[in-house]
């Protein structure tokens, strides 16, 4: 996938003007220069969105961020595109991108303010495992009221693994991602996840998954490109504040790898509910 184009990226982000220490650590990435903050990283994106056979269809986006996933949609050639975001400049720098093929609305995931059954396709990412349990189940409902007879919901999710991972192993994980990203994330067992899905009445068609590397440098050279991974690095030495949260972010990963991966999921909405 390619390098993002540097006139499409946002000029103002979210939280620009917070300092490294308190902002959450994914705009705190985005502001050192790092495009993908997907868990699975780009390769895992490029798949679930294969999967989601997205040409010709109207697809939604919940909270979009940078924009990065809503460029490889139009290079799959939807019939329209929608973003939906809470952060008023992040909506704004995503219309920015696809103005033209596809427009942004300022809302909620979970209450977006669209019609019922208005696209084929919803795709979230890396979004539900920053909501509570609550969140969780009222974005999916979101989802799958916004999906058509058929449509399929896509997402791109932080998980826990191997599914029998202990309650305790987990809760330790979640505040521990809580203090290092500066956001209370909360992964499911991959088997959580599908069971979520599916009740909202959704179908499970596909599961993937990847190692939760989003700060490894081989990661983020395959994901960044070699120029947009040499920014990052100047960057990373240039502000030491932001050095040291995202160094803190890495160790993190690191001594929870055995039970952090990534998984991509797509589901469907059935044409008749089911039993």
């Amino acid at each position: 996938m390619r390098d993002p184009d540097p006139a499409s990226t946002p000029t103002t982000l979210p939280a620009a003007d917070r300092p490294a220490e308190n902002v959450a650590g994914h705009w705190l990435l985005a502001r050192l220069g790092k495009r993908v903050l997907r868990p699975g990283g780009a390769r895992l994106t490029a798949k679930l969105l294969d999967r989601a056979d997205l040409a010709g269809a109207d697809v939604v986006e919940l909270a979009p961020g940078l924009g990065r996933t809503a460029r490889d949609v139009l290079d799959r050639h939807p019939r329209s595109y929608i973003g939906v975001d809470a952060d008023q400049d992040a909506a704004a720098a995503v219309g920015r991108i696809v103005a033209g093929r596809g427009r942004t609305v300022v809302a909620d995931a979970s209450a977006t303010t669209l019609p019922d059954a208005c696209a084929d396709v919803v795709i979230g990412e890396a979004m539900l495992s920053m909501q509570g349990d609550r969140g969780k189940e009222a974005v999916i409902a979101e989802a799958a009221r916004l999906l058509r007879p058929g449509g399929r919901y896509a997402v791109h999710e932080l998980a826990l693994g191997p599914d029998t991972v202990p309650d305790t192993v987990g809760t330790e994980i979640r505040q521990t991602l809580a203090r290092a990203i500066r956001v209370n994330a909360r992964p499911l067992p991959v088997a959580g996840w599908q069971a979520l899905l599916e009740a909202h009445g959704l179908v499970v068609d596909h599961v993937d998954t990847a190692p939760m590397a989003l700060l490894e440098p081989r990661r983020i050279v395959a994901d960044e490109g070699l120029v947009g991974a040499l920014r990052f690095v100047r960057n990373l030495l240039t502000q030491p504040d932001a050095r040291r949260r995202v160094l803190a972010m890495r160790r993190t990963f690191r001594a929870h790898r055995a039970h952090l991966v990534a998984v991509a999921i797509t589901a469907h909405r059935p044409a008749q509910p089911r039993p």
